[in-house]
């Protein structure tokens, strides 16, 4: 019997560290939720863009001279934060959502070119409606995108990075560089965080007394645009067009298709790479120094 047959559920409809899995339920759930409850609260607005303010460029500060020097100034190993933010909806109104994500980043030169190699620790769910998502450390670390060549150039006096996309399978193996695939029973699908179900798990608290799990497997597909500035830092924000097939849920309510779109507005889509030193590289080192490392996290 097949991962995908010992957890299997009512199969109704079919349908991106990580990024937008609760809001598949979201419609079902706020209905739910707002008719065993008193009422529901209407969601809150987005916050003002942009999220954080960059820091002001030492004055005494000299750029690189040219794209080898600003490769040798940005290669490096960095702690890792960014931001997604998406757009929903639920029977309860607007779902903003944004997905804060924990890792490290190296910048390597490797045979003329700059090369990043990212990897994942952490990953935190806030949305503007009441209920919790967790999308467990081990999931989240087995996101491993390869390296990517990156394009370093001068624009209007500063130097800057373009990350392009290298999509990444999580949940199911196959070729990276085809669209995801929707079939539930794809023989690829796999137990990617080791729970004993398909595809990596989300587990949904809802109203503090509805609990569910959702699993998924997802293609992600994220591209990164940054500036160096004078204190280290690289800092910017990301372009997520990933991809989400839903392969069941413990609660046949939780079990629906649904894959947002990212709210396009760099200010909501932070990334900030902060420069650290080579021995700190562990993911609980980095959770440890997150508050001085990092802004804190966005709100409703």
């Amino acid at each position: 019997m097949t991962i995908q047959d010992r957890y299997r559920v009512t199969r109704g409809r079919r349908s991106r560290l990580l990024t937008s899995f609760t809001s598949i339920a979201t419609s079902a759930v706020t209905a739910v939720g707002c008719f065993l409850l008193t009422g529901c609260t209407l969601p809150q607005p987005w916050p003002e863009s942009p999220l954080y303010e960059t820091p002001a460029n030492d004055p005494s500060w000299t750029p690189p001279a040219n794209k080898e020097e600003a490769m040798a100034v940005m290669a490096g190993h960095y702690a890792h934060y960014d931001i997604v933010a998406y757009d929903g909806e639920t029977a309860n109104g607007p779902l903003a959502t944004f997905i804060v994500s924990y890792g490290y980043t190296d910048l390597v030169i490797e045979d003329g070119q700059l090369v990043a190699y990212d990897t994942f620790c952490h990953a935190e769910y806030i949305a503007n409606q009441p209920f919790e998502t967790i999308f467990s450390d081990v999931a989240t670390q087995a996101i491993q995108p390869v390296g990517a060549v990156v394009d370093v150039y001068e624009e209007n006096g500063t130097w800057k990075i373009w990350r392009p996309a290298t999509p990444t399978l999580n949940g199911i193996g196959g070729d990276p560089n085809v669209p995801l695939s929707m079939d539930r029973n794809d023989p690829l699908i796999s137990d990617d965080d080791n729970d004993g179900k398909p595809g990596v798990t989300v587990v949904v608290r809802l109203f503090g007394f509805i609990r569910g799990e959702i699993y998924i497997a997802r293609r992600e597909i994220f591209k990164n645009d940054m500036t160096l500035y004078s204190d280290g830092s690289l800092r910017g924000h990301v372009i997520d067009d990933s991809e989400q097939l839903v392969i069941g849920a413990s609660l046949a309510f939780l079990d629906t298709p649904n894959n947002p779109p990212q709210r396009r507005d760099p200010g909501l889509n932070p990334l900030i790479l902060i420069p650290v030193l080579d021995d700190i590289d562990t993911c609980d080192e980095l959770m440890e120094l997150r508050d001085s490392l990092f802004p804190a996290e966005p709100h409703f």
